[in-house]
């Protein structure tokens, strides 16, 4: 059985990192580094980042500051944004990221996937999807910095990706991210019964209930979350926080269920 995982997940900008809302309005939570200490520091599973704008404004990775994050850090930590090519993936692997997140290249450059498994291995190559419905509550496949949809069915394109050499796909439900809402788990199912790799699920949690729900019911490997982890009250106070050893023992425990 694979470990279940209870995952920050932060957005960087510049030299920020950022928590968005619909993957909107984005609130600044501080300098990079020192968030990604702190979470170090609490021991979390796992740290995911992803540059909101290098795949938008066509840029390459900020190499420096992944590397002064990752030197910085002890934690398994996943890196997305602005990944083209092999040699983008080699700097970035050397800079000590153990997983790298692959979400606008995978349209741009489709068989980007497979290059990079044949050349680093499977187990470090994440497919990173941004999920929404459409009018017709249908879900589709959706790329900010493309502006554009993904034409087919969102199975297909799970058995594409792993075809293709992903290890593992990371959904990001663009309708509840930062809205505190609880995780779609229909989506959650869908995404697991048709992908044989591990599962990574992002958007709307906001209590230990939600993750727990998210890991069993739906059927995920990874529970992911973001203003969960950096936002205190009512009025969204910034205050970085990450669940107990005993809290994360009840949550990922079949018998707490």
């Amino acid at each position: 059985m694979l470990k279940k995982r209870i995952i920050p997940s932060l957005l960087l900008k510049g030299n920020g990192l950022y928590k968005t809302t619909k993957f909107s309005n984005p609130i600044y939570l501080g300098d990079a580094i020192n968030v990604a200490k702190i979470f170090n520091a609490k021991e979390v599973d796992e740290l995911m980042l992803f540059d909101i704008d290098s795949s938008k404004l066509n840029k390459a990775p900020n190499f420096s500051l992944i590397k002064d994050i990752a030197s910085s850090c002890f934690m398994p930590l996943t890196y997305g944004g602005g990944i083209e090519t092999i040699e983008n993936a080699k700097k970035i692997f050397k800079s000590g990221i153990e997983k790298i997140a692959l979400n606008t290249a995978l349209f741009k450059k489709p068989r980007l996937v497979k290059e990079l498994s044949d050349y680093f291995g499977r187990q470090s190559i994440v497919a990173s999807l941004n999920v929404k419905r459409d009018l017709f509550g249908r879900y589709i496949v959706v790329n900010n910095s493309l502006k554009k949809c993904y034409d087919g069915r969102l199975p297909d394109l799970l058995l594409e990706l792993t075809e293709a050499g992903a290890g593992e796909i990371f959904i990001n439900d663009v309708d509840r991210d930062g809205t505190l809402k609880g995780y779609d788990i229909n989506l959650a199912k869908l995404v697991c019964s048709n992908s044989g790799l591990p599962v990574s699920f992002c958007g709307g949690a906001s209590s230990f209930e939600d993750i727990k729900e998210v890991l069993f019911e739906g059927g995920v490997s990874g529970a992911v979350a973001g203003s969960l982890f950096v936002f205190s009250g009512p009025r969204k106070a910034v205050l970085i926080s990450y669940p107990s050893s005993d809290d994360i023992q009840k949550i990922i425990s079949s018998d707490e269920r």
